[in-house]
């Protein structure tokens, strides 16, 4: 299958590559070296197609501030499971932050904190689906991405500077 994507470039990230089914956004991949490898397995074309200008637009209100919510088609690919996390991160509010134990609750799963960090893990729509706002039960900055901690607090720092204006 040809996937559409095209670049958002980031003064806090770099450049975020948007990617496109030509119908809804199926991943924003973060990190060039992950990049690389995903578009070196699929046929990727690059795009001005309206949908991903769309994205673009608003990731660009996200990183001034101006969008607190994305308004995108998306399509997530997971289990039934790991779909349930997500959309519980797209629940949690902008510049504010939950614990995986509190997703865990809040999906009816109270044990499942180990399985919801993994399912954070497998989020491939970074930013726009907020895996960035769940941290440790202790307020930890714990994984993102693996380990890219330093990801995770640029973001809350960003959406904690623009919340309080």
């Amino acid at each position: 299958m040809k996937l559409e994507y095209n670049v958002y470039s980031s003064k806090e990230l770099g450049d975020l590559y948007i990617v496109s089914d030509g119908e809804a956004i199926v991943k924003i991949e973060l990190f060039a070296d992950d990049w690389e490898e995903l578009s070196s397995n699929h046929e990727m074309v690059k795009s001005d197609s309206e949908l991903l200008q769309t994205a673009l637009e608003q990731m660009d209100e996200y990183f001034r501030g101006k969008r607190k919510r994305f308004q995108l088609p998306l399509k997530w690919k997971g289990t039934p499971f790991q779909e349930k996390v997500w959309q519980a991160l797209c629940e949690i509010p902008y510049g504010e932050t939950v614990s995986y134990s509190e997703i865990a609750e809040k999906i009816g799963n109270p044990k499942a904190v180990r399985a919801v960090g993994q399912a954070n893990r497998s989020n491939e729509l970074a930013i726009v689906v907020p895996c960035h706002r769940v941290i440790g039960k202790n307020r930890s900055l714990t994984g993102y991405a693996g380990s890219r901690t330093d990801i995770k607090e640029k973001l809350l720092n960003l959406e904690q500077s623009y919340a309080r204006e």
